[in-house]
């Protein structure tokens, strides 16, 4: 039986994945690395330093690991700029409608998110209201594929995985899910995800799932 369902956030809820590409494409010109649509979907559910790492890897140069710390904090703060200006109205009307029929169904909900600027974008959002629980980047020490941010979830919802649905939007989120035990759900890319259980196409065909 199903009693938790732990949504990824970006991608899945809502979309910053522009923002993200924005902030990233200023510090790959500033540094004089190539960056397109192609390099960024490399990034999907990734964390934000081994992304970092990922672009660093078009460079012919070499950088020290203090270098590293201050591009991905200069990164961050070109992003969190971007989703300080995030209002409710970027969240969808089906969003929020299926967060509030799960929990009228009596379906405990959380939030699984590598980012650290998961707070932020609740409260600009007004999103924080409908969920029970949330891990993020901020409360795990390993991020996707690894199972952390899910387990930590499921722990924060007082349930097994098993009992739990992840919805997800990223192979490795999906790779994580599976890993540590939990029915997946994938969305958007991971729609087409061989390791996916439950593809769907919108999110509204979660409520057929449970």
């Amino acid at each position: 039986m199903i009693k938790g369902v732990i949504f990824d956030l970006d991608g899945v809820l809502l979309f910053t994945d522009k923002y993200h590409y924005m902030a990233w494409k200023t510090l790959a010109d500033k540094l004089d690395i190539p960056f397109d649509e192609k390099v960024n979907n490399r990034l999907r559910g990734v964390s934000r330093m081994d992304s970092l790492n990922i672009i660093l890897s078009y460079s012919n140069q070499t950088f020290s690991e203090a270098e590293k710390e201050v591009m991905a904090e200069e990164k961050n703060e070109l992003y969190r700029e971007y989703l300080r200006k995030m209002t409710p109205a970027d969240v969808s009307d089906e969003t929020r409608s299926v967060l509030v029929k799960l929990r009228d169904k009596g379906i405990k909900l959380a939030i699984g998110s590598s980012s650290k600027n998961t707070p932020l974008i609740l409260e600009k959002t007004d999103m924080a209201k409908y969920f029970h629980a949330v891990s993020d980047g901020n409360n795990i020490t390993r991020s996707k594929p690894d199972p952390e941010v899910f387990l930590k979830a499921a722990e924060y919802l007082n349930f097994k995985p098993c009992e739990c649905i992840v919805v997800e939007d990223a192979e490795a989120g999906i790779d994580a899910g599976n890993d540590g035990g939990f029915i997946t759900v994938g969305i958007g890319c991971a729609e087409y995800y061989d390791k996916t259980k439950k593809p769907i196409k919108r999110l509204a065909e979660l409520l057929k799932l449970i």
